[in-house]
C-alpha cells in the first residue's frame, strides 16, 4: 500500500517516511500543496498524511479539492495550528483524523493503523484465502498462522493480488503500488517478486498465474 505525505518540513517528513517504510508501506513525499494535488490525481494511494501549512496551496484547499473529486481516500491532518476552528474546518471538509504537532511517531503509526482499519470498514481487515492470510494494517502475511518471510516489495505485490483475488493485475498496476516516485521502476523486478511468491505460498492451495500479455492473477490451485 502506498501512503502520500504532504509536509513542507523535510526533517519531519523524512522521519515519518522512515517510520512508515519500516512498517512495510511504500511512502511518497511532496513538499507543497500543488504537488500533493497533482499526485492525488494521478496515483493510487491508500492514505494521505496532510500538513495544513503548505506552501503554494494550503492543506485545507488540497483536502477540499480531493473531496470535490469524490475521492474517499482516508486523510490524516498534521498541523502546528492548535486553534479549534482549524480542526473543525479540516474535519468538516472530510478529514478522518487530526494530529497537532509535536506528536510521537508511535501515536502517528497507531492512528494510521486505525484509519486503515476504518477504511476497510471493519475492525479486522485481514484478507484470507485457504491457508494464506494477510493483515494490511500490521503488514504481516501468514500461512496457517505462521508468519511468512517476505520483503517489503513482495508483501506489496501479495497485497495487490489478494485484494483483486482471481482477477488479472497488470505489471503496470503492480509497479504503481510497489514503487514510490523516487525509486527506479523495474518490470523485470516484478517478475522476480512473483517468482518468489510462488515458491513461498506453494503449499497453501493457491497459485499465482501468469496470463501472458495481460499480467498475473492469484487464484485457487484447482482452477
Amino acid at each position: 500500500m502506498r501512503i502520500l505525505i504532504s509536509e513542507d518540513d523535510s526533517a519531519l517528513a523524512e522521519a515519518l517516511r522512515f517510520a512508515l517504510t519500516q512498517s512495510g508501506f511504500a511512502v511518497d513525499w511532496v513538499g507543497n500543496g500543488l504537488a500533493a494535488d497533482e499526485a492525488l490525481k494521478t496515483a493510487g494511494f491508500g492514505l494521505l498524511i496532510l500538513d495544513l501549512g503548505l506552501p503554494k496551496l494550503d492543506g485545507l484547499e488540497v483536502l477540499r479539492r480531493l473531496r470535490r473529486r469524490n475521492d474517499p481516500l482516508p486523510v490524516l491532518i498534521l498541523s502546528g495550528r492548535e486553534q479549534p476552528e482549524e480542526k473543525v474546518a479540516g474535519l468538516d471538509l472530510g478529514a478522518d483524523d487530526y494530529l497537532v504537532k509535536p506528536f510521537s511517531l508511535n501515536e502517528l503509526q497507531a492512528r494510521v493503523r486505525a484509519l486503515l482499519r476504518r477504511g476497510h470498514g471493519t475492525a479486522s481487515p485481514v484478507l484470507s484465502y485457504r491457508d494464506l492470510s494477510f493483515d494490511p494494517v500490521a503488514r504481516v502475511a501468514t500461512i496457517r498462522g505462521h508468519p511468512l518471510s517476505l520483503s517489503t516489495h513482495e508483501l506489496s505485490v501479495l497485497e495487490v493480488l489478494m485484494r483483486r483475488f482471481s482477477r488479472v493485475v497488470s505489471k503496470e498496476q503492480l509497479v504503481e503500488q510497489v514503487y514510490t516516485y523516487d525509486q527506479e521502476v523495474s518490470h523485470n523486478a516484478i517478475e522476480v517478486y512473483v517468482h518468489r511468491l510462488r515458491k513461498k505460498i506453494g503449499d497453501t492451495g493457491l497459485v499465482v498465474r501468469t496470463l501472458y500479455g495481460r499480467g498475473y492473477a492469484l487464484d485457487y490451485l484447482e482452477h
